[in-house]
């Protein structure tokens, strides 16, 4: 996959910028369970997914997380690469949740060439803007959507990504992605379980009634 396919706008960018694009990119693999980039700590660069499924998420001083959004196929993330927008602070970290191929574009390779491309940085801001719309969704999620409502939706979105209605995840996990104790997790699984909604056994969670938890979600 030709990394022109990640930008809509590549056949308005000058000659010589699309080539130090195509020349500066860094292809590179990773395993299910590797960290990609640690918040703010790193700038890594312009993350192309051309394969696999990568995880953002926040974590607290407390060392509690919640996920933000995933990436997939032909995603691109910019939080890895913060540091080439002015004043943008923020603190994503991204985890490689199954075998992935990433193209990295360096940082500073990418803002030189956004600096004097407005095709690309209208572009970079349009993820920007798309990226941050993600967020606020899960902040109103959070405020206005009951723990039950939250739970039943993850495992309805997460049956159809994975294609099955076994998953193999953990409370803990789920806790991670929803920001919530595995206690709490626990006893919301355990009430689905008793109304017949799922079936749990060790490491997996088993949707015994997808309908059902539908439309808990959406109700």
């Amino acid at each position: 996959m030709d990394i022109s396919q990640f930008f809509p706008v590549w056949d308005k960018l000058e000659e010589n910028d699309r080539n130090a694009l195509a020349a500066a990119a860094i292809r590179r693999s990773f395993k299910k369970g590797t960290v990609l980039h640690r918040g703010s700590e790193d700038c890594t660069g312009l993350m192309l997914v051309r394969s696999g499924q990568i995880r953002a998420y926040t974590v607290s001083p407390e060392g509690k997380e919640i996920t933000l959004y995933r990436l997939f196929e032909r995603d691109i993330c910019l939080f890895s690469a913060s540091c080439i927008i002015n004043s943008l602070q923020v603190d994503v970290s991204l985890t490689a949740e199954k075998d992935s191929e990433i193209t990295v574009i360096p940082a500073d390779v990418y803002k030189k060439i956004m600096q004097r491309s407005a095709p690309l940085s209208n572009f970079t801001n349009e993820i920007m803007a798309s990226r941050f719309s993600d967020v606020m969704w899960l902040v109103e999620q959070i405020m206005w959507k009951s723990f039950d409502k939250r739970l039943a939706a993850f495992l309805v979105e997460e049956s159809v990504m994975e294609g099955s209605e076994t998953l193999k995840l953990t409370h803990e996990t789920i806790g991670n992605h929803l920001g919530s104790p595995r206690e709490v997790v626990t006893r919301m699984l355990k009430y689905f379980a008793d109304e017949g909604l799922v079936s749990l056994a060790r490491g997996t969670v088993t949707l015994s009634d997808p309908q059902r938890l539908a439309e808990i979600a959406e109700s």
